[in-house]
């Protein structure tokens, strides 16, 4: 193969591994459009997000760094926060520019850009200083993506306007807000052009339209594609509405399992599926926000088998769903059990292009090329993999072994930091081999392999890297690698 293959990457906020029914077959959520994607292309059963919620998981996938290395060391940010993504620093965008793709980011971007003020003054939290008709800076252009049309945070998040190209496409005309369980959202300003019910229709219709105008010219593509659902506010189109048969979550899934559907059909449409990459994944788990108690009531649990949900350190907050697609690459039907992350995505580009990546950039991603194209392993691809919570706290992957450097979730599931950790063990190891719900804590009894992937952990976060290559710094300050975990 001569052609540089296209590349799509469909990003699903806050969908769950037990969501999708091609990788639980329990799910009551029957997404047809993904299971003919895992049918027709690989499926993985032990991929993870680098963190347990948005900012941190997105941050990773377009830098090939673990999100912790950035300023941002727990929590995400919102709508009026500063870019994060370091001025200069190689993106998946920047790089595949580099070698001749065209670069689009249709969606949520939600890793910060720089709004212009009324006032010169720094932007303030309730917005009341943002000047909506100067040039907003430091998103995606700046990040490698010759066009992006997006908002700025999740849909619950204002401001709400479209910002195109760094121009915000339609001035805010009202104040809206709403408070209904599953549809909410904050109150904030709102463009002329934005209507929430409408947000995922519209990128889904800008997407197409991207797929068809690059087709037409021959030249190879990467879209990034982040959608806003099923995240809240939860809203369904009509005709989803009571389409899944469980509650309002299961509906929007549905929706979310359409657009899908709509970019595959695109791409056969234009005659470039065969040539293209098309990756459908998540950035967490799924939130607690889709009311597990009612959906258990249908017997549905979008974290499947795992414990825990978004936030949480635990498997259900970052073992996410990741399904690929390359008719010319990737063997249909095919399943991996290899340990994967999305913070490999760079290393893999780089793989595709046949070039190496610079010691500073994608510190911590691996190629997953040789997975994607069958190729035996004589051991795991990744030596280890980090993970991290809302709240900061780390936990490290290593073959069968977790270990997690906290007393609980450090997340939204019990036990929540604070008060119900109190008493409890401060670290937790276990080995998902004979304990994938993460109920049996043996640290006591493994004094070895805790001093090993804590050795480990210290050794990625003072080298600043995790893959060979020279030493890299940390973004943060002096002293920041002496948390209070290396001293548990």
């Amino acid at each position: 193969m001569n052609k540089k293959p296209n590349i799509v990457y469909i990003l699903a906020d806050d969908m769950g591994y037990g969501d999708l029914s091609c990788l639980n077959p329990d799910s009551k959520i029957h997404t047809v459009h993904l299971d003919r994607l895992a049918s027709e292309g690989m499926a993985f059963t032990d991929a993870h997000a680098s963190s347990a919620v948005c900012t941190p998981s997105r941050y990773s996938i377009l830098t090939g760094r673990y999100n912790w290395r950035s300023r941002l060391k727990q929590s995400v940010l919102f709508g009026y926060d500063p870019h994060l993504i370091e001025p200069g620093r190689m993106t998946v965008a920047s790089y595949l520019k580099e070698h001749g793709y065209h670069t689009a980011m249709i969606g949520k971007w939600h890793l910060g850009w720089d709004w212009a003020t009324t006032d010169g003054q720094p932007v303030r939290q309730d917005g009341t200083n943002v000047d909506f008709a100067d040039p907003v800076t430091g998103g995606p252009d700046d990040c490698g993506f010759d066009y992006y049309y997006g908002h700025c945070g999740s849909l619950d998040m204002p401001p709400y306007v479209y910002v195109e190209n760094g121009r915000v496409t339609g001035q805010p005309n009202r104040i809206t807000g709403q408070k209904e369980k599953f549809s909410w959202w904050r109150k904030g300003p709102t463009g002329v052009d934005f209507e929430h019910a409408d947000v995922l229709p519209n990128f889904t219709r800008r997407g197409v339209k991207y797929i068809e105008e690059r087709a037409a010219t021959g030249d190879p593509f990467f879209l990034y594609f982040p959608m806003p659902a099923p995240h809240t506010p939860i809203l369904p189109t009509p005709e989803f509405q009571g389409k899944s048969r469980t509650n309002l979550y299961g509906d929007f899934c549905l929706m979310v399992d359409d657009v899908v559907g709509q970019i595959r059909n695109a791409l056969e449409r234009c005659g470039v599926a065969d040539n293209t990459i098309l990756i459908f994944t998540t950035d967490n788990g799924c939130s607690p926000q889709a009311d597990f108690q009612e959906l258990a009531t249908y017997g549905h649990n979008p974290s499947h088998i795992f414990r825990g949900h978004k936030a949480d350190i635990y498997e259900g907050g970052h073992r996410i769903p990741l399904l690929i697609e390359w008719p010319e690459g990737i063997k249909a039907g095919s399943v991996s059990h290899e340990t994967v992350c999305l913070v490999d995505l760079l290393a893999t580009c780089a793989d595709l292009m046949g070039a190496e990546l610079p010691d500073n950039a994608g510190e911590d991603s691996v190629s997953n090329l040789p997975v994607w194209r069958g190729k035996a392993l004589d051991r795991s691809l990744r030596e280890a993999t980090v993970h991290h919570s809302i709240d900061g706290s780390f936990s490290i992957r290593k073959d069968n072994w977790k270990l997690e450097m906290c007393p609980g979730s450090g997340g939204w599931s019990e036990p929540r930091p604070g008060p119900a950790c109190e008493g409890l063990p401060p670290i937790q190891l276990y080995n998902l081999d004979n304990d994938i719900g993460e109920r049996i804590n043996v640290y006591e009894q493994c004094p070895d392999i805790v001093e090993e992937l804590k050795t480990l952990l210290t050794h990625y976060v003072e080298n600043g890297r995790s893959i060979p290559g020279a030493p890299q710094e940390n973004t943060g300050g002096p002293g920041w690698e002496q948390l209070w975990w290396m001293n548990t």
